[in-house]
Parts: structure tokens; C-alpha cells; sequence
């Protein structure tokens, strides 16, 4: 066994210092230099010298002074060389003692620095996944290995997130200060909601096998508990501390022995961390010493409070919270939380009026594909003996959510439930739309196409739905959440698949609701630039999509042409590619140019565009659309138009090309 040595004990030494001090130490020089990136950078020059110089010299008495001091001094000698004015460089300079103790000045600065540290890194000109990426990396310490197994993506992807981030903060010009009175408010939301969505990807994982990832869960926490620390007149960021304490008190309890979900009704209250209750009860006074009226964190923390004080299952009052969740949807009327309201008036009233508040809600697009909301469904249904309809919903909800263990805990639940004797022969939906595909003599492009159609039929109603059970109402329904805002000419598409389906399945009656529209004659016209720059430009705009967007517009080539395109296609100093068959090229321009290296990321095979998920088992795509570098496949012609679509209210991606440019014919030399 290899015995620990001294420099293993600094190294480590090193690691502890920089995880606990990381933000100080950026915070502290961004304060100096006015750039988070560049001070990222010398915050990282001091622990390269850490590394270098603390397995030799012994650790300091102060290690976080030491990193800031040496940043400190980095920073100096960036300014220097940058040939400053005399004055500023005289003024930073008496900054930095000969010896690595911090200045009692600078004491009194940290927490002003870090406050507005985390307001950069929260800016909401940045896209969500930027926020929080940038945040765990600069507040965090956290490496961006370390992050991306945290959510479970790849190394490049958080690399190019944080590296995006800077840049739109650096060409934006978001200065390191705090931000104006006025916008305060809105400023500490974004930092709060950034805070929250790190502990709830870590308290109920949306992908992967495990449910919960605790290392995220306590990185929240302790960037929750800082903020307190920094701002403890607000009484929105106590409430946030005391949500997340008190509903990480009851991890340990939250799942099974072999990692299957546990429900908070069945949970062992005694598993629960009385210090994080604790802990969340102070949090709970402070904000209420703080004053003022109560708000989204604060509300849920008083829900999480209700729980966190019965002492069994049926000792909690589901009334109050039913009353604090109605309070909660007036100040915040989200489908979530009318969701999580249904829930709490089904425990206090019945299940039957619990249900009556999902009617609603699943005409809801922000919930079309929301896993817990059949869920909750299932779970009223249940209670009220209508045990096949629940069996349903759960395989529905089994259906949509990513995440393992709460797949195998749904399909749990679903054979668990009684139920109904189905009459011999009587198809479900799923087997009939199985079987219209899998017919004789359908051309792979119709049977793609209507699956299309049947397929998010099968996903809103549930593949286990009986086939005389499905109604025209039911199918309305679908059409409107799905493709209400799409063009005449989608519309009638998926119109016409139902009914070619309804025919051959004898119930040509469910498809009696859904009208043809009439397709205008005029073509929609191309985007202008203006248009266009506004598009690309948003901050919620994927790389992928804005590389995308850049090539169609600049080559004028067809969608399904670009797609095409594999990385030994391009040629990316000359800004032109091959395109299938050889036949020609497409070339680009400026703006293809600047988006194009980053999408790539250093990839030397595969399609150029690549979808959100590697493929599953059962349907894998052809050898040359799949990414062997990631094992992702190719982007597809119907997410890519889906997308755009989302983005520009239901227009297609035609509207970028500005005219037919044909591609040009290849050189001879």
C-alpha cells in the first residue's frame, strides 16, 4: 500500500484551500483587473504556484491569504505590463505586503466582492446552463471534470459553457460592481433561482441512474449559506437557506436499500438530520427578523416547516399547506406550482378534488412532457379505486422522466396496481400504432412521417391507453397543445396521418374534431438581417442552433444538405465544405465562422450537428450519423425545425435562406 508523504498531505492541503477560498481569491482581484475571466486566470496562476511551492515550503499559516496575495500580485504584474497609468499602478500596488496576510482593508472588502462576484456570474443576460456552470466554477472552485460529472454531460460542453459566459460578459461589458438599486431585486433573483437549480438537480436528478447527486446538494447549500452571510437583511435568500436545509434533512430517508424512491408519507421521520432542521428552523427566524412580505423561497420554506414538524405522516396539516400553496400560486401562478397545490388539496380535501385541479393543468404546453404530472395523477386515481386508469398513468409517467431509478420505481408502481380486466383482444393504443407502422407496403418516409404524429399521440395519452377508449376529445386535445401555433401546411400533415390511422384502427370518430386548415398562398418571406441578428444574437440561443442558423443563412443551401454534413467535410480555414456525394460545396461567412470552432470542439470525425442525447438501444441509427468521439447520433431534420420553430413562434427554417444559392462545383486543383 503507497504511504501517504508529505507532499501528498500539502496537495491536499492545496485542494481544501482552493475549494473553500476560490471565490475570495477571484472575487478579490476581479475587484482589481474589472474582467472575471482574466481574473479566473490569475486566481489559477496563484494555484499552479500553490501547488509548485507549498509540497517544498510547508503550508502557510493563512492559505487563503497566501492564493489571494499571489493573485493579487499576478494581477499587478498583468497591470504593469499593460503599462498603466503611474497612479493606478502606485494605488494597486500598496495593495500587496511583503508578507502573505491579507490587509485589514481588504478584509473588510471580501464579502462585498464575492456579493458582487455572484451577480456576474448570475447576470441574466446568460442563458440558464452559463449561470450555473459559471457559478460552480468561480464560486464553486469547482474543476469543470468535476462539474460536468455532476450533470452528467461531457467535459467540452462545460468548458464551452463557461467560456461562452465570459465572453458575453466581456463583449456585453458587465462591469464588477454591484448592480443599480432599481435592478437589485430582479439581480438577487436570478442569483437565488441559479442557487436553487443547482440543489434541486442534486436533490432530484433529472438524468442518470442515481436519484440524487448530494455533492450538488451541499455545493447549493453552501453557496446558499454565503449569500445569507453576505446580504443578511434579505429575507428571500433566509427562506432559500431554510427550504434547502430542510428538505435536505430528509436525504437519507428519501430512498430505499437499493436506491428506489422513498414517498415523504412513507419516509422513516426518524432518518431525518434534526441539525438540518435545526438549522432551517434559525433560517426560518432570521428571515422573519428580516421583515417584509413573504416571497416564493419564504412561502415554500414555511411548506417545508409544516412537514419538518409532524412527527408522523398523519400529523401533518395538509390544510395550512393547501393555504400556503394558494398563497404561493397568487404571488406565482407557474403550472408547477398549481401542480404541487392539486397534491396538497387531494391530502387535505380528497383525492377527488385533487384531481379535479389536474383537469386543467393537462391542457398546460409547459406540462405536456412533465413527468409528475401524471404521476400525481396516477397516484389520486389510485386512491379512488380507479386502479386501471392509475396503472396508466404511471407507465406514462414511467415514460417521460430521464432518470433511472425513478423509472423502475414508476414501472413499480404500475404493476403493483390492481387492475381491471381488459377484455380479450382489445388493443391498446400503443400495440395499434405499433402495428399501422410496421404494416406491409409503407415507405420508410410515410411511416416516418405518421409516426411523427402517432408517436406524441402515444406520449400525451399514454401507450397503455385501451384503443375504444380513446376519444375525439382526448386527440383534440393533443393537437392543440402540440400544434396549435404550427403552420396550415404541419397541421394538415399530422391531420392526415390521425385519419389514415383512424381509418385502418375502425375509429375513424376520434378524428371528427380536427378540422383542415387553410394554407395561405403567400410564401413566408426570408428574415431580414436585422431579424436575423436579433435571432442568432438572443443568450438562450444553443451553440449548436446558432451555428445552425449562421451556415443556413450565409450558404443558402437546403436544411437537409447541412445536416448532412460530417466534420471530414469541411474545410474550416477556407469556410467551405463538401457536400454529400461530392457533388459541390457550400461555403460560409463571417458568422458561420466565429460559431463553427466552438461547436466542433476539437472533434475530428463525425456529423457536424449533433443531437441532445446519445441514441437508445432500441433504436440505433445508421454507422455514419452516429459521433464516435461522443456516441451521439446526427441531428435530425424534425428536432432541428421543432426548434426553430420554439424560437420564432412556429416559423420554419426556411426563412433564414435569403435565395437559392447553389453549391459551387468543386476545384480541380
Amino acid at each position: 500500500m503507497r504511504r501517504v508523504t508529505a507532499e501528498d498531505d500539502a496537495r491536499a492541503a492545496v485542494a481544501a484551500a482552493w475549494k473553500l477560498e476560490a471565490a475570495k481569491v477571484v472575487a478579490s482581484v476581479a475587484r482589481m483587473v474589472h474582467d472575471v475571466g482574466l481574473a479566473e486566470e490569475l486566481a489559477q496562476d496563484a494555484l499552479v504556484a500553490a501547488l509548485e511551492q507549498w509540497p517544498a515550503d510547508g503550508v502557510p499559516a493563512n492559505p487563503g491569504a497566501w492564493l489571494t496575495t499571489t493573485a493579487r500580485r499576478r494581477a499587478v504584474d498583468h497591470i504593469r505590463r499593460a503599462q498603466r497609468l503611474e497612479r493606478k499602478r502606485e494605488q494597486l500596488a500598496h495593495r500587496c505586503p511583503g508578507e502573505p496576510e491579507a490587509d485589514g482593508d481588504d478584509a473588510g472588502h471580501d464579502s462585498h466582492d464575492v456579493l458582487r462576484l455572484m451577480f456576474v456570474s448570475c447576470h441574466p443576460l446568460l442563458r440558464t446552463e452559463a449561470r450555473v456552470a459559471l457559478t460552480l466554477r468561480l464560486l464553486g472552485g469547482l474543476t469543470d471534470e468535476e462539474i460536468a460529472r455532476a450533470f452528467l454531460v461531457g467535459r467540452t460542453v462545460i468548458a464551452r459553457r463557461v467560456a461562452d459566459a465570459k465572453r458575453t460578459l466581456a463583449e456585453a461589458g458587465v462591469g464588477f460592481a454591484m448592480p443599480p438599486r432599481t435592478e437589485l431585486a430582479e439581480r438577487l433573483s436570478s442569483v437565488l433561482e441559479v442557487v436553487y437549480l443547482i440543489f434541486n438537480e442534486g436533490y432530484a436528478a433529472t438524468s442518470g441512474d442515481d436519484l440524487m447527486r448530494p455533492g450538488l446538494c451541499l455545493e447549493a447549500l453552501r453557496l446558499g449559506r454565503l449569500l445569507a452571510g453576505l446580504a443578511p437583511d434579505e429575507a428571500e435568500v433566509h427562506g432559500l437557506v431554510a427550504l434547502m436545509e430542510l428538505q435536505s434533512s430528509r436525504s437519507a430517508a428519501r430512498t430505499g436499500p437499493s436506491g428506489e424512491p422513498v414517498p415523504l408519507h412513507e419516509q422513516n421521520r426518524g432518518r431525518w438530520d434534526q441539525l438540518l432542521i435545526r438549522r432551517g428552523f434559525a433560517a426560518m427566524l432570521r428571515a422573519r427578523e428580516a421583515g417584509g412580505p413573504p416571497g416564493p423561497y419564504l412561502l415554500q420554506a414555511a411548506i417545508a416547516v409544516c412537514h419538518a414538524q409532524a412527527r408522523t405522516a398523519e400529523e401533518t396539516d395538509w390544510r395550512r399547506i393547501a393555504t400556503l400553496y394558494g398563497t404561493l400560486e397568487r404571488l406565482l401562478p407557474t403550472p408547477v406550482v398549481r401542480l404541487n397545490r392539486a397534491v396538497a388539496v387531494g391530502m387535505a380535501d380528497g383525492p377527488a378534488a385533487g384531481l379535479a385541479l389536474t383537469a386543467p393543468l393537462a391542457e398546460d404546453p409547459a406540462l405536456r412532457d412533465y413527468h409528475l404530472l401524471p404521476c400525481v395523477r396516477a397516484d389520486l386515481l389510485h386512491r379512488l379505486g380507479r386502479y386501471e386508469e392509475a396503472r396508466r398513468e404511471f407507465l406514462r409517467a414511467a415514460s417521460l422522466t430521464a432518470n433511472a431509478a425513478e423509472e423502475a420505481f414508476l414501472r413499480g408502481r404500475a404493476a403493483a396496481a390492481t387492475t381491471a380486466a381488459r377484455p380479450a383482444g382489445m388493443p391498446t393504443l400503443g400495440e395499434a400504432v405499433r402495428a399501422f407502422l410496421e404494416r406491409d407496403g409503407m415507405d420508410p418516409g410515410t411511416a416516418r412521417s405518421y409516426g411523427q404524429t402517432l408517436r406524441r399521440l402515444c406520449r400525451s395519452l399514454g401507450d397503455e391507453l385501451p384503443l375504444a377508449a380513446l376519444t375525439s376529445a382526448d386527440v383534440a386535445r393533443v393537437f392543440a397543445l402540440a400544434w396549435d401555433g404550427a403552420a396550415a401546411r404541419t397541421w394538415n400533415r399530422h391531420r392526415s396521418a390521425l385519419r389514415s390511422f383512424a381509418a385502418w384502427a375502425s375509429v375513424g370518430h376520434v378524428a371528427e374534431g380536427i378540422g383542415r386548415r387553410a394554407a395561405g398562398r403567400e410564401r413566408a418571406r426570408p428574415l431580414d438581417e436585422a431579424e436575423f441578428t436579433a435571432l442568432a444574437g438572443r443568450p438562450d440561443v444553443a451553440l449548436r442552433e446558432r451555428t445552425l442558423w449562421w451556415l443556413l443563412r450565409e450558404s443558402g443551401a437546403p436544411v437537409s444538405t447541412v445536416l448532412a454534413l460530417d466534420v471530414t467535410d469541411l474545410d474550416v480555414r477556407a469556410r467551405r465544405a463538401r457536400t454529400r456525394g461530392g457533388e459541390g460545396w457550400l461555403t460560409w461567412g463571417a458568422g458561420t465562422a466565429e460559431w463553427l470552432p466552438g461547436l466542433l470542439a476539437g472533434r475530428r470525425r463525425g456529423p457536424v450537428f449533433l443531437a441532445e442525447r446519445r441514441p437508445g438501444p432500441g433504436r440505433p441509427p445508421a454507422p455514419g450519423d452516429l459521433c464516435p468521439e461522443t456516441g451521439r447520433g446526427r441531428l435530425s431534420y424534425e428536432r432541428a425545425e421543432y426548434l426553430f420553430k420554439q424560437a420564432t413562434a412556429g416559423h420554419t427554417l426556411r426563412r433564414l435562406r435569403v435565395g437559392p444559392r447553389p453549391p459551387s462545383r468543386p476545384s480541380t486543383s
